[in-house]
């Protein structure tokens, strides 16, 4: 109606009998739908300024916080042949449990008696160095009594030399006397011949004079060959020394070259016999590698080579030991733009493959199914595909991890960081904007101990 004259005549016609009216009127049905609309709209307005936690998630697996901890795979230090199995999958073991047997299968090792046989040669050796040595400490005495010898010779020899150096002197002195002796007679003889001729002295006094001067030629030509004599015994006793010297010094040089070439021998014996002893060694520690043991106790999750009588190589892994109550944590892989975000001590949501969950990444605490987490190391490098590693600890102020859930399983996780309103969420996510970063990601990140003083510790 237009009610354009103030008289109303919807009493008088009430509009449900007018096809046109009707037409033209909004249905009640419109109105809910707008009025839910309405609601709706302004609840969304509502939420737009509702708060959110911004995160950075990734996603990786469980695994063990330390290394020794995590499942390892048993090597076979040696080449050999699976001769028996004592252990199942699935079994619990204990450190230094047997696992399983190996024969040898390599030739040089087949000998049943090689550890006596080398023993023997090892003593063999042992002795062939002790009776070097003797050898050798008796050729040292030899060149002490060479030398002591030596000492004595060469007194007695040079005691000669000065007595025929002497003699030659007295000698020489003698023949000195006899040659004047000898002018003497001579000049005698002469004075007498002139004598003689003038009738001053008789005959018999100069055939006197000639016997004198015969007597003192006799006597000079003896001191002489005496003299000579004496030069003869000295030049000998010169060269018996200089014989004795040299035939003691060949002497000695050849004990000396005997006791180096003993003590050489004796320096390339031990170096055989530590060579021996080596391998000897070697196969004492070979020996018990025959015997596979467990490192630590753990559960026989798989053997990799199952086969009695099969042959495996050295290095070759045999079966997986997955260590007992591990110190769980969280291998989480995250972005590269993401890492700068992280820090060590920050809370972290987790949810486990397999674990009913509800999840609301941005409302941790409405969400269901979800554990808390601490990052307790953020990787320095990247590790694959330009990701990096984080590793998470549970959260000992939340609800401990389920104990149902095991090593390997897959896990999703979120790094939480500063609240948001969600308005700002969207605009952020649809300008492909990273997260804030927190203001106490910008302070100085406390270090840990080093592994030096954590011993040091324990």
């Amino acid at each position: 109606m237009l009610e354009i004259s103030p008289e109303s005549v919807e009493k008088e016609i009430p509009e449900n009998r007018l096809y046109s009216i009707r037409l033209v009127s909004t249905p009640r049905t419109g109105k809910i739908v707008t009025y839910w609309l309405l609601g709706i709209l302004m609840l969304l307005i509502i939420i737009l300024f509702v708060p959110w936690q911004q995160n950075v998630s990734g996603s990786g697996q469980l695994t063990a916080l330390s290394p020794q901890e995590r499942p390892q795979t048993i090597q076979s230090p040696i080449a050999g042949k699976i001769d028996s199995w004592f252990v199942q999958e699935g079994q619990f073991v204990k450190q230094g449990d047997t696992i399983l047997v190996l024969t040898e299968i390599k030739e040089k090792f087949l000998d049943p008696n090689l550890l006596p046989r080398l023993q023997e040669q090892v003593a063999a050796k042992e002795g062939v160095i002790t009776s070097t040595f003797d050898k050798a400490a008796a050729l040292d005495n030899q060149i002490q009594a060479l030398r002591s010898s030596l000492i004595l010779k060469l007194k007695q020899a040079e005691n000669k030399v000065i007595q025929s150096r002497l003699k030659l002197k007295s000698d020489s002195i003698d023949l000195v006397a006899e040659r004047l002796n000898f002018s003497i007679a001579d000049t005698q003889l002469t004075l007498g011949n002139k004598l003689l001729k003038k009738g001053l002295i008789t005959l018999i006094e100069y055939q006197r004079r000639q016997e004198k001067f015969q007597a003192s030629t006799a006597k000079l030509i003896s001191q002489e060959n005496k003299v000579l004599d004496a030069q003869n015994s000295l030049l000998n006793a010169q060269i018996e020394l200089n014989s004795i010297r040299a035939d003691f010094q060949e002497k000695v040089a050849k004990a000396e070259s005997d006791r180096s070439s003993t003590l050489a021998y004796v320096a390339q014996s031990e170096g055989e016999l530590a060579k021996l002893e080596n391998e000897y060694s070697s196969m004492l520690i070979r020996n018990t590698f025959y015997t596979l043991r467990a490192p630590q106790d753990g559960f026989v999750v798989k053997a990799v080579r199952v086969g009695l009588g099969e042959n495996i190589a050295e290095g070759e892994p045999i079966v997986t030991i997955m260590p007992s109550n591990p110190k769980l944590a969280i291998e989480m892989y995250v972005k590269a733009m993401d890492t700068p975000l992280l820090r060590r001590g920050q809370k972290v949501r987790v949810q486990f493959d397999g674990w009913p969950a509800i999840v609301f990444a941005g409302w941790p605490n409405v969400s269901v199914g979800t554990f808390g987490g601490i990052i307790q190391v953020v990787d320095y490098v990247e590790s694959n595909n330009g990701s990096f590693r984080v590793l998470v600890i549970p959260d000992p102020e939340d609800e401990p991890w389920p104990t149902q859930v095991r090593m390997g399983s897959g896990v999703y996780s979120w790094a939480m960081l500063d609240n948001v309103p969600i308005w700002f969420e969207i605009w952020r996510q649809l300008n492909g904007f990273p997260p804030n970063l927190p203001g106490d990601v910008l302070s100085v990140e406390p270090k840990g101990e080093s592994a030096s003083s954590k011993a040091k510790k324990k």
